[in-house]
């Protein structure tokens, strides 16, 4: 998926979009890159000497990520059709 992302350009290393899985990075790199509904922005601190657990993995980046707006609670329950008709009509008397 990764990989995926990289091809589809949709990764970029200090700010720079790269399109090759096999781009080098290290300590220092900044990598930004979608998952899931936001952007996640992540600088690397270390790079790891084995493959690990994810704990261990966590202690090498540091995540700039901003803070997501929270979306605020439904009130209420859902609207009927009936509530959307009404809605419509006064969004757009005709």
């Amino acid at each position: 998926m990764a990989a995926r992302l990289v091809s589809d350009g949709a990764v970029r290393v200090n700010g720079d979009k790269v399109s090759k899985p096999a781009s080098t990075v290290g300590p220092g790199d900044v990598l930004t890159f979608p998952q899931g509904r936001q952007i996640r922005v992540i600088r690397i601190e270390a790079l790891a000497k084995r493959r690990g657990p994810a704990a261990e993995a966590q202690g090498l980046y540091a995540d700039l990520t901003p803070d997501a707006e929270p979306v605020p609670p439904r009130v209420g329950p859902r609207p009927t059709k009936k509530d959307r008709r009404d809605l419509d009509a006064l969004r757009d008397p005709e």
